[in-house]
């Protein structure tokens, strides 16, 4: 039997919280180049304000798109501690349980 997976990811207030750090790194970065490429402070802010404000949704929605795909993401069972390896009765127990509990879908 497959063991579900947790699926436990970031909140979209953590996703949306990265996406503006991050751009706000980039939009530094972005500035920067479109200023030494212009000389003109008017078409980088322009340049790096678009830019911007349209990566930070892109990159939020990437991130919740990468949220809900369990490759990668470790097993909900490997993450409990254990002093044995069970055997496929005891991880269907679990899991019943866990289900039942709602911790698991």
């Amino acid at each position: 039997m497959a063991v579900p997976r947790n699926n436990v990811g970031d909140s979209k207030a953590r996703s949306l919280v990265k996406a503006i750090s991050w751009r706000a790194v980039a939009f530094l970065v972005l500035g920067t180049i479109s200023y030494l490429i212009t000389g003109n402070w008017a078409e980088t802010t322009g340049i790096a304000i678009v830019y911007t404000v349209v990566q930070i949704f892109i990159y939020f929605a990437h991130e919740r798109l990468w949220d809900g795909i369990a490759w990668g993401k470790p097993d909900a069972l490997d993450q409990l501690p254990h002093t044995r390896e069970l055997n496929p009765d005891e991880i269907e127990m679990i899991t019943g349980r866990l289900k039942d509990l709602g911790y698991i879908e």
